[in-house]
């Protein structure tokens, strides 16, 4: 029996030595060492699909993978242009949701033919790719700058995308949020786009950028949209929207603070994502800061969030914050629900 014992002590004591060893080879970089802007993180399998801007090896998109959030495999490459693809730079912001039996790269780049920025469709039955372009070119509108396209579909099934009419291609330089209607297959537009929101609308900013859309349905069944803009003092940071009604297309109030922003604990940061963890943790996906220094780089960065069914708050801040949160969720949600109906009226009713 003692020897049984020893040999079984020497067999857990090599598993433990190696566990580590694959782990390491398999996953060999750490969150922090990634310079990665505008992450998003696809839960599938029981592992998290990583995509970002600078994740490609070279041109096109790329990915990386993990089983605990912390431990990351080497980039693979998820879509890589050919001759006749008529992108040639700017490859930004790609998403990868998954809908319908499939995976749907949602992502930026410059064209040859309009050296114009849009969003393209891309389609694969995996999460690592390759991915295959399905739209003609630039499904955002073509003569303008549009980036960072997202996919919401709604209650009834219907798939949209929400996107950036970026300020670079506006007449006073301040961009919008619009969304549109995409066909079933999410190959082409099937409505107008419709401008819901500008830039300097919220009270948290006045600025021009509005990066970033991701949209969320709460346990209540609020429509929330996080994005992202410069904050009043200072830095790039995520604000939160909340439609009138819970409609996708309807009338977008502003919550009154930023969600996230630079303090003297925390680095600027945005471009804002939801997902949810494996042991079933909410959590927001940023980079931050938003520029890289001598001392430090762009990274994806996690913060827990808490549904609680009005709004999104952070699950990290103090006792003081969430409590004030809380309050402000519930004052700022009477408003939501007053301006519905002052919007369904104006609308001759329901």
């Amino acid at each position: 029996m003692k020897k049984l014992i020893s040999v079984v002590c020497v067999f857990a004591m090599l598993f433990t030595c190696l566990v580590p060893a694959f782990a390491s080879a398999d996953y060999p970089f750490k969150t922090s060492d990634g310079v990665v802007r505008d992450p998003c993180v696809l839960v599938h399998d029981g592992k998290y699909y990583m995509y970002g801007t600078g994740l490609s090896n070279g041109q096109g998109y790329g990915c990386v993978v993990s089983e605990d959030l912390e431990n990351w495999s080497a980039p693979m490459q998820v879509f890589s242009p050919d001759e006749s693809f008529d992108g040639y730079c700017d490859y930004w912001a790609p998403e990868c949701h998954y809908y319908e039996g499939a995976f749907y790269l949602f992502a930026t780049y410059r064209a040859k033919s309009t050296d114009k920025r849009g969003c393209g469709i891309f389609r694969s039955s995996s999460p690592t790719g390759p991915f295959v372009l399905i739209t003609d070119g630039h499904i955002t509108p073509k003569e303008v700058d549009c980036i960072d396209g997202t996919l919401y579909v709604d209650e009834d099934g219907q798939p949209w995308m929400v996107f950036v009419n970026e300020w670079t291609s506006r007449e006073d330089g301040v961009g919008a949020m619009s969304v549109v209607k995409l066909s079933d297959d999410l190959s082409r537009l099937v409505s107008q786009p419709k401008e819901i929101f500008r830039a300097d609308d919220p009270l948290w900013t006045n600025d021009h950028v509005t990066d970033g859309p991701f949209v969320y349905r709460t346990s209540e069944g609020n429509l929330v949209m996080l994005w992202s803009n410069m904050a009043l003092t200072g830095g790039y940071a995520v604000g939160m929207a909340v439609s009138d009604n819970g409609k996708i297309d309807g009338n977008w109030l502003h919550y009154p603070k930023a969600v996230y922003k630079q303090t003297n604990k925390q680095a600027d940061g945005g471009h804002p994502m939801l997902f949810t963890t494996l042991d079933g943790q909410l959590m927001m996906a940023i980079h931050s800061p938003n520029a890289s220094s001598e001392t430090t780089h762009e990274t994806a960065t996690f913060i827990p969030m808490q549904d609680n069914g009005k709004i999104l708050v952070r699950a990290d801040g103090d006792f003081f914050s969430r409590v004030a949160d809380v309050i402000l969720g519930i004052v700022f949600d009477m408003y939501r629900m007053l301006s519905g109906l002052v919007h369904n009226a104006d609308n001759g009713g329901c």
